[in-house]
């Protein structure tokens, strides 16, 4: 995952996180990227510091935490390793099987995966129940 500075038209600045590059002109193609302020679907990547790798780089972000904040994180980690080691990954099919599940279509499992943002609010209209799993910087290491 990239997390890209965005800005929209307004210049409302905020994050976001995407696949690649080529995914977030996709999904800006696709208006499926929207400033959280206003709404507005003009939205640009902003100039951005460039992350540096280094060795010690997780050390530092775990150092900037207090006690309550890495118990915290621990737990969060620790509930999204019960949740994928009790649940059958399903890729991209996240919103179509989470709809099969939901509407008596297939035995009632756990499930996760991912959804788009227009799969995600025509899930929540259907009234599916889901939650989005955080993405924690280890998961991508």
């Amino acid at each position: 995952m990239i997390r890209f500075s965005l800005t929209c038209e307004h210049s409302h600045d905020f994050e976001g996180w995407f696949r690649s590059n080529e995914d977030f002109d996709a999904q800006r193609k696709r208006r499926l990227v929207e400033c959280p302020v206003c709404a507005s679907h003009k939205v640009e990547k902003a100039l951005m510091a460039p992350a540096v790798s280094t060795g010690r780089k997780q050390e530092k972000v775990a150092l900037a935490m207090n006690e309550q904040q890495r118990a915290a994180m621990a737990q969060i980690k620790a509930l999204t390793a019960k949740i994928r080691e009790n649940a059958d990954y399903v890729g991209d099919k996240f919103a179509e099987e989470a709809r099969k599940i939901h509407f008596g279509e297939t035995d009632p499992r756990g499930i996760y995966g991912e959804a788009t943002p227009e799969e995600a609010k025509g899930l929540a209209e259907d009234g599916v129940a889901f939650m989005p799993i955080p993405v924690l910087p280890d998961d991508q290491n």
